[in-house]
């Protein structure tokens, strides 16, 4: 079974949300605020951050002077379905899946609650779902891939920006289009997350042009397991330094004893 995934070109994407509409409606999931409009203060952004009842978070950055000259950047953020993915490699349950697509899938049955998976996401993804408290993220859709179905994002996305196929394929469609804006002028077009120096590749990967950090994304994603053995030499280090001072501290209390319990000449 060929590895499937997202591209998203975000150069074309609008901003209209009908990605975000259209994954809670296919999803069951709840609307923000009890389906009251909301306003988060950040432009356009009505949900403010990927949550376990926001599986699609529309991005909207204005990047204007004074006078008005500049551009907007859109971006419809979701899961990036990682080959090497964090939240699976500390799940304690086994609730974290990598199914026959590549993808990665939060078993509801299985999960805990525990949100170790929260912690080990570089990408901020995935949040508990207060109604059913457990961890929840997109699934890609798998019950409708499953069935030879397009992910209802991609489905419902007006402008192609978010495309759907195997990876593969969709890597070679993603550097054609850059090779394309490139000659025409916009050489700030790349692919991020497009091979597998990040994480191994990511199954859902993005054109952009501006830094990552300028769409909230991390320039340099870290598994949790790179930490693991600084965090260990650290941990052996102050353990050291502990029991060194407390070593100190008792050799200088009992000479103390020692001086105070000499009779005086």
């Amino acid at each position: 079974m060929a590895a499937m995934g997202f591209y998203t070109d975000t150069t074309v994407c609008i901003g209209c949300k009908a990605c975000q509409v259209a994954c809670k409606e296919w999803n069951q999931l709840p609307a923000m605020n009890g389906g009251k409009a909301q306003i988060t203060g950040n432009s356009y952004d009505n949900t403010g951050r990927l949550s376990g009842e926001n599986w699609r978070h529309v991005k909207f950055i204005e990047q204007f002077d004074a006078n008005h000259n500049g551009r907007w950047l859109m971006m419809s953020d979701v899961c990036k379905h990682c080959v090497q993915a964090g939240c699976l490699e500390v799940c304690p349950t086994g609730a974290i899946t990598r199914t026959e697509f590549d993808t990665v899938v939060i078993q509801q049955d299985v999960c805990n609650g525990c949100r170790d998976c929260i912690a080990a996401c570089p990408f901020g993804v995935i949040d508990i779902n207060p109604d059913t408290n457990t961890a929840q993220k997109c699934t890609l859709c798998y019950d409708r891939i499953s069935n030879g179905l397009t992910p209802a994002c991609a489905q419902a996305c007006p402008t192609a920006s978010i495309k759907f196929g195997p990876i593969d394929q969709l890597r070679q469609q993603a550097q054609a289009r850059v090779q394309q804006l490139q000659a025409g002028g916009q050489q700030d077009a790349y692919l991020y997350g497009a091979d597998e120096r990040m994480l191994g590749g990511l199954n859902s990967f993005y054109l952009l042009v501006d830094k990552p950090e300028v769409y909230g994304l991390p320039s340099n994603p870290q598994l949790p397991s790179r930490n693991l053995v600084p965090g260990s030499v650290w941990s052996a280090v102050t353990a050291v330094g502990v029991g060194l001072a407390a070593l100190v501290s008792f050799r200088n209390r009992g000479a103390r004893q020692d001086t105070e319990g000499t009779p005086n000449a």
